[in-house]
């Protein structure tokens, strides 16, 4: 049965939505990080676990959901993801304390994995060429604007009800998202004679990154010369090395490291993440700059944060187009240029900043994400075999949300680290908290310069 152009783009809008939300309730959950550490009376670092375990969850089963994509039928899958996503946000609402809320979030993310997983693959099966990079761009674009938009809706219902409000908005939509992806996404599946999965692999990919993450996140708290934080290390190396070398040697690897040797793909893989520690060194810290040293309240911070998505909705489509149709490397070229010049406008943010000065800067760095995202997502996917779409499609996601975990565990580490050494410098609390800042600001631009490197390795044309 032909498959007809509204069919198709019906097809997209109900996998897009789940992108959306996912991402959505993610970054909701940023602007409510400081209303959140109050009440339930942990520091900093303790209520950055409300993100990264979300997203350390998600990325660990990325590579899991991806390789389930290409064997079970799309449909139930995807819907499989809705609900249980929908589960975890209203268990998230009613978490009574700090350890609940944490562990609904992880169930949550699970959900948001298999949906995560998954878009990049319907969609690159569903549309051809420059139609592809159309919708790619458009689903990126959606997945932004989630991101971006979550500051603006949290405020809304933090200055209305509480933190626990955040949770809300999702549950409703991904209940018709279920519905809608079991009734009109494809059902059919390509017949395999036997199921393997590398569970011995799972398990040491999970031990590694797991290791990794909490010796990123905990490092300035422990020492980072400390015992645990030196066993965290050697962990992440033994576990890795084992994934690494069992991957190599059996016929059916969780990830197939053949795909790799690919340099659009592996290239593009390593742009996408460190773009992502780039936008989220500023997306971290930008409403507690906001909240803490302006003195806004919860709804103004969402507000000014808002410019990031309008920008975003309206370049990413555009761009998405033009790479289906000519190619992607001058617009991921272009990209993390100009949301570096966004990151450089932070550096200056003091406690004299105006409203247009924060509005500016955010909306720049909408334009340089929209510029990046698109192209690049439909260079890594345009670049593999069919039969690989799915664990592609994974392996961005992947890449997209070891650049979100990092980002986030990088900057609250940086930044209470230089936060300590200025106070500990007599400085007073606000002059140390914008030093801190305007320092971590630095390495965001950093991780965009090594985004621009990696992204002209990665689209350099073939010399004869």
């Amino acid at each position: 049965m032909s498959t007809t152009k509204e069919i198709k783009w019906t097809m997209f809008i109900v996998t897009a939505i789940g992108n959306f939300i996912a991402m959505l309730d993610s970054t909701t959950v940023n602007l409510a990080l400081y209303p959140m550490s109050r009440d339930l009376g942990v520091t900093l670092s303790q209520i950055q676990w409300v993100m990264v375990g979300y997203m350390l969850t998600l990325t660990i089963f990325l590579p899991f959901f991806g390789k389930l994509g290409d064997i079970f039928p799309k449909n139930k899958l995807y819907s499989t993801g809705f609900i249980i996503f929908a589960l975890g946000a209203f268990f998230s609402f009613i978490s009574p304390n700090y350890t609940a809320l944490i562990f609904s979030r992880c169930f949550e993310a699970l959900g948001a994995s298999i949906m995560l997983s998954n878009a990049q693959a319907i969609i690159a099966t569903i549309f051809k060429n420059a139609r592809r990079g159309k919708a790619l761009g458009l689903n990126g674009c959606l997945v932004a604007i989630g991101g971006m938009a979550g500051p603006a809706v949290g405020g809304i219902l933090i200055n209305n009800f509480d933190w626990h409000a955040v949770f809300v908005p999702c549950i409703p939509v991904a209940l018709a998202g279920a519905y809608y992806a079991w009734r009109i996404l494809p059902s059919h599946v390509t017949k395999v004679k036997c199921f393997k999965f590398d569970y011995k692999g799972f398990i040491y990919f999970t031990v590694s990154l797991l290791a990794l993450l909490l010796a990123i996140s905990q490092g300035y708290q422990w020492g980072w010369t400390s015992f645990k934080i030196t066993a965290l290390g050697v962990i992440t190396l033994i576990f890795g090395s084992m994934f690494y070398i069992r991957d190599h040697r059996i016929n059916y690897p969780l990830i197939n490291f053949s795909i790799f040797h690919i340099k659009p793909f592996t290239f593009g893989n390593l742009a996408v993440m460190f773009s992502y520690m780039a936008m989220f060194t500023n997306s971290i810290l930008l409403p507690f700059y906001l909240m803490e040293i302006l003195k806004l309240d919860a709804f103004t911070s969402g507000l000014l944060i808002l410019p990031y998505s309008v920008t975003l909705s309206f370049i990413a489509p555009i761009s998405g187009s033009l790479a289906g149709k000519y190619g992607s490397r001058y617009l991921t070229l272009a990209g993390p240029l100009v949301y570096i010049t966004a990151l450089i406008i932070f550096t200056t943010f003091n406690t004299n900043t105006q409203m247009w000065q924060i509005i500016l800067a955010s909306g720049i760095m909408g334009i340089g994400n929209g510029l990046f995202q698109s192209p690049s997502n439909n260079a890594i996917m345009t670049s593999v075999h069919k039969k690989d779409l799915g664990i592609a499609s994974g392996i961005l996601a992947l890449s997209r949300n070891l650049g979100n975990i990092l980002g986030v565990a990088v900057t609250i580490t940086l930044f209470e680290e230089f936060r300590e050494f200025f106070l500990s410098h007599s400085q007073a609390y606000t002059t140390a908290f914008l030093n801190a800042y305007h320092t971590t600001m630095s390495f965001g631009i950093l991780f965009g310069g090594i985004c621009f490197t990696f992204a002209y390795i990665a689209y350099k044309p073939k010399t004869s």
